[in-house]
């Protein structure tokens, strides 16, 4: 069976960022986890997901220590540190060599973050509860420098083709908008008519990329796919229900000695 097949983000960072997303593919796991499948939670065999993981760190650089996460659609920013493989939050700032944060998703939106410098990076885990509560810019508030001099990427989630919800979630954000020029702005960027009256899709894309550009980040790549369609690479809560989760993660790379 062949290895992992990550991709690396494409945007403009220094060489010592350490940044990958998984697909569902050179895992050991059975169906409906199949086959790379990181997440614990879901049911999966755990020593499945063990031997997962251990093929994950091995695309990796040597050396390198991830922290994983217990993730509760909050805005808690957890340092990534060695002792604690697991913790709960919904973001990881890392400032270390050698330490990696990572994320679990299917369908949830994962955003990466990193400094020009190269000295931070983050990854956070943005549903529309966290987009909501304020997640990417509790994660932008852990870094040191200007919002302008941090760079994001926007990874694989549920398009708006496929994330329908409430008018109660539209308006939530719509409610939050400081002005009336940005609520009009928002709602034609980022929600579309559903076929029922009391429902609208909700565009995670374009809504990570408002709070991110409002709140000064001038860099924000990726977007575009939907993990709802693309059934051969991506794993869908919404799509199959009982299913695995790929992992987002950004580190720096251990010091060379």
């Amino acid at each position: 069976m062949s290895g992992p097949r990550l991709h690396t983000p494409d945007w403009h960072v220094p060489g010592n960022v350490i940044a990958r997303v998984s697909n569902r593919h050179g895992g050991v796991s059975a169906a409906p986890f199949d086959s790379f499948n990181l997440a614990l939670h879901v049911g999966d065999d755990p020593a499945a997901v063990q031997q997962n993981r251990e093929r994950l760190l091995q695309e990796l650089p040597a050396g390198m220590c991830v922290q994983w996460l217990e993730q509760v659609h909050g805005t808690t920013v957890v340092d990534a540190d060695w002792q604690s493989p697991q913790r709960c939050g919904d973001a990881v700032y890392v400032d270390k060599p050698g330490l990696a944060g990572a994320v679990l998703t299917a369908d949830c939106l994962p955003v990466f973050f990193a400094a020009r410098s190269g000295r931070r990076v983050a990854v956070a885990h943005a549903g529309w509860r966290g987009l909501a509560a304020g997640i990417l810019e509790t994660t932008l508030a852990r870094f040191a420098d200007a919002p302008d001099d941090v760079v994001t990427w926007l990874g694989p989630a549920i398009g708006v083709c496929h994330f329908e919800v409430g008018l109660e979630v539209r308006d939530i954000f719509l409610d939050a908008c400081a002005t009336a020029s940005q609520r009009q702005h928002m709602q034609a960027m980022a929600f579309r008519p559903a076929a029922r009256a009391d429902k609208c899709h909700a565009d995670l894309y374009a809504l990570a990329r408002l709070r991110l550009q409002t709140a000064g980040v001038r860099e924000v790549g990726g977007g575009g796919l939907c993990t709802h369609c693309d059934a051969a690479h991506y794993y869908s809560f919404r799509r199959d229900g009982r299913t695995g989760r790929f992992v987002s993660i950004v580190g720096l790379a251990p010091d060379q000695h």
